[in-house]
């Protein structure tokens, strides 16, 4: 029984993705940014009613995944936001160096300040230079997940890379498929990939708002 992660854009969603059956929630903000950190009352406003784990997604601004100074301060400030609320399960980040290549430090640091929560590394992975060493990078950082499409736009494209990248990673981490990942690709996907946990943000068209019947469609598929 695989992991279906569902990316929440507002509370909304995070209650539909539950209801619907998903095995755990990322909140994120803006997702014609690809994501940054949410409110934290969105967390404290949904907790109550959902018995799920819920991930938060600490990014201080859209685009490139290289922060200033006081941006990485601003990220460390809203993880311990978050943190001090005691409702979160985990948090979600992604650094890169101006290399393309995995910034050590930051991400160690976040890690550190994060636990005993777990970790993902979002999808900063797929501007890597080399997956295959950012990898291992990622593993000595501490991080748990890893979200990736394989270095391509979707995870479809991406099928080959990412089957490498699980049998790379065996049981040290866990690789998370994402990027256009849906109920009709996701039988092929898992088949190629075998991986334990999927991640979508289940929204059809130019939805808003995650899809009921998209979340059920994919637990069935993996359970």
């Amino acid at each position: 029984m695989a992991v279906v992660e569902i990316a929440c854009f507002n509370t909304l969603s995070a209650r539909i993705a539950h209801e619907a059956g998903a095995t755990r929630i990322e909140l994120c903000d803006n997702a014609d940014l690809g994501g940054t950190t949410p409110p934290v009352e969105w967390l404290t406003s949904i907790r109550n009613g959902i018995d799920v784990p819920i991930n938060v997604m600490i990014r201080a601004r859209g685009g490139s995944f290289v922060y200033t100074a006081q941006e990485f301060d601003t990220m460390k400030d809203s993880l311990n936001t978050f943190k001090s609320t005691g409702m979160v399960d985990g948090f979600v980040f992604g650094m890169l160096t101006t290399e393309h290549t995995v910034d050590v430090d930051r991400t160690t640091e976040l890690v550190s300040l994060a636990a005993p929560l777990p970790c993902t590394f979002h999808r900063a992975f797929d501007e890597l230079e080399d997956l295959h060493r950012g990898l291992e990078d990622v593993i000595r950082c501490g991080i748990k997940t890893i979200l990736t499409s394989g270095g391509e736009s979707n995870a479809v494209q991406g099928r080959e890379v990412l089957a490498q990248l699980v049998k790379q990673a065996g049981d040290r981490i866990v690789i998370m498929p994402g990027g256009g990942v849906r109920s009709t690709n996701l039988g092929m996907l898992h088949q190629e990939i075998q991986a334990s946990a999927y991640h979508s943000s289940a929204l059809i068209q130019s939805d808003t708002v995650v899809n009921a019947e998209e979340v059920s469609r994919m637990r069935a598929i993996l359970w």
